[in-house]
Formats: structure tokens, sequence, C-alpha cells
């Protein structure tokens, strides 16, 4: 079970309701070892005294304000715990405002919070269902690790989930700090009907478990294939940009590629001649890199969706499968270069090796 990472409580009025603070997310990274190259030695950071070099423990640093060359107003880490307000017990809720009005872009972290004991269950249940009620987030501010929050708290279904906000000041002006804007509308209201149509097909429902880190996958299996010994396949450079002048060709090549359930991409491509890639630096030294071996190398596409038709048993099965299910079965199947395909690209595949057994089968 997890552990709080911050006990309090959470005041409204004259309310108050004990509470933990629990982290709602992890970090799914693949993380390395930092070695001297050549050896397997540890590289390790030191914390050293810039004018001796000689080592400082942790509890022989304090914490410098300059306020001049050479000057520091020197703070002590328990000089800041007594003045932080509420001694950092306290989320204390000062306002209530529509969930709908807080702009994404001041969300910053994500808490799950929970009542300390049952017999503040039913305080806790009751400010969850007055916030979801009235589809409200109550702000508030606390402290923690010798930082302030400012925070929205809102109802989810059957807990209370805390968010920090970044304050005000924190959050650029996108007029002033991006080199180019629209001035106005842009395009043709073909375009824009085009492209509204576009969207709604390729519409469907928020499904996160639909959406995966390729890139760690990729790393994972870079790892994987440097201590088997084998070769790395290379990555594709990004695709080049849209062309303006061909921008309703592009928009009428994905609506159908989108409407016959292939992606857009592919067929945008090749309508437009835009198929040409820029090249991609290789995930080993370039002077040592090999091509990449057959188990490796990505399948090639089907020129046409007459070819991709044929034989495709089970292919409208699988299309109701979500990527990560799809990748999963190329991985059972030993599909070679599935790391490297999309969701589309996972289904030929797959529909391919049913008909190869099939025809072993028979």
């Amino acid at each position: 079970m997890a552990r709080a990472i911050w006990s309090g409580v959470i005041t409204f009025g004259l309310v108050t309701v004990p509470v933990g603070l629990y982290t709602a997310t992890e970090d799914h990274t693949v993380h390395f070892h930092q070695l001297q190259r050549g050896t397997s030695d540890r590289i390790r950071n030191r914390r050293v005294n810039e004018r001796t070099g000689d080592e400082v423990g942790t509890d022989d640093i304090v914490k410098g304000f300059p306020v001049g060359e050479g000057e520091y107003v020197v703070v002590e880490p328990d000089e800041l715990d007594e003045i932080a307000p509420g001694r950092s017990q306290t989320i204390d809720i000062s306002d209530f405002v529509d969930l709908e009005a807080i702009e994404p872009v001041y969300f910053d972290r994500t808490y799950y919070v929970a009542p300390r004991g049952k017999e503040y269950s039913k305080v806790y249940e009751l400010l969850r269902a007055a916030l979801a009620e009235g589809n409200k987030a109550g702000i508030a501010t606390f402290v923690m690790r010798n930082k302030q929050y400012l925070t929205a708290l809102r109802a989810e279904d059957r807990m209370l989930v805390l968010q920090t906000l970044h304050w005000a000041d924190e959050v650029r002006d996108p007029g002033s700090e991006l080199p180019e804007l629209p001035s106005g509308r842009s395009g043709s209201d073909k375009e824009l009907r085009m492209a509204l149509q576009l969207v709604d097909a390729l519409s469907g429902d928020w499904q996160p478990e639909r959406y995966h880190d390729t890139y760690q996958e990729k790393v994972r299996e870079l790892v994987k294939a440097k201590a088997e010994g084998q070769e790395v396949a290379v990555a594709e450079g990004p695709p080049e940009a849209t062309n303006v002048i061909d921008l309703m060709q592009v928009l009428e090549g994905s609506l159908e590629a989108a409407r016959s359930g292939r992606g857009g991409k592919e067929t945008a491509e090749r309508n437009t001649g835009s198929a040409q890639r820029k090249p991609a630096r290789t995930a080993a030294d370039a002077k040592t890199a090999k091509p990449p071996s057959r188990k490796e190398a990505p399948p090639k596409k089907s020129g046409t969706a007459s070819a991709r038709s044929r034989g495709g048993e089970g292919r409208s099965e699988l299309r109701k499968l979500s990527k990560a299910e799809l990748y999963q079965r190329a991985a059972d199947q030993d599909v070679a270069g599935r790391s490297k395909m999309s969701r589309e690209e996972l289904v030929d595949a797959l529909a391919g090796s049913v008909r190869r057994r099939k025809k072993s089968a028979a």
C-alpha cells in the first residue's frame, strides 16, 4: 500500500478534515548510470567547496542568497520551516471556482487525497460530493518540502484529487514569447470544412491505455539488442513539412485514408510525393553501425489497398484491439520489426501471419 508523502488537514469555512497526500503517477523512464567510456567505472557527483576542492557533507551545507559580488545572506533550513504558512500542515481552501475556468496551462502535478481514518470519511465525502455536484474546484495553498503550492482540489469518482497549479507569474504570455502566430483565420472555407471532416473521422473516445511511450520501448529493445550482441535498427527521420500549395490534396488523401481505417499519413505522403524523409542518425556509432539485420528490419508496405485486403482473415477482429494488444500479439508471434510499426501495420502483419499459418496447416 502506498505511503502518504504529506499529512495535514483540508479546511473550508470552519470545516476541517485530516487527509494524506499520495502521488498519482510514476515515472517509467529507462534510467542509466554514467560510466567512463571504455570502462565500467561509475561517475559520481560530489558536493565540493569551490575554493578548496574539498568535499562537503550535507549537514554543513546552508542556503545563500546573493546580494553582491561574493556576498550572501545565509539562511538555515530550519528558518525556512519556521516561516512556512500553517507550519506546512494545512490546505486552506479560500475560493471555489468553475473547474472549466482553469486553463490547462496552469495544471502541473496530480496527487490523490485520502482521509486519515474512517472517522473522517463523512466530512471527506461531503466535500467531494459538493465539488462534484457543483462542478467546482477548491483553490488553496499549502507548503510541502519548503515550497508553497497553489492548488486546485477537485472531485473524481469516490475520491478527491489535488492538482498543483503554476502561479500566474510563471505562465508565459504566448503573444510576447512566440515568434510566429497566425494574425487571423487561415485557409479557405473548403479547406476548413475538409479539416473538420478529417478531425471528425479521426475522433473517438478517450482511452489512455491505447497510448504508449514507444521511445522508451525502443530504448529497452536497444539495451536488449546490445546485451545480446545483435545489430541495432536505424530509426527514420521526421517527414517533411506539408507544402501549402498541396494542402487540399493532402487533406483529401488524409480523409480518404481515415475513412478507410488505414490512417491518413501514408496515403497523404503517397498522394503528394512527400514521402522523402530526412536522414536519421543511427542508434549506434556511425562508424561501426551495420545495416539492420533481417530480423530487425521493418516489413515492406504493400503498394495498394487491394493488396492489403487480400488474405485479410481476422483483419476486422484485429482492428478492434488496441495498439498495446496488437503489439503483444506481434511479440507472441515474433513478428519482425514490430517496434517500428504503426497500429495499422501491426494489423497487416498479424493478418498476414494468420494467412501463412492457415496455408501451412493446409
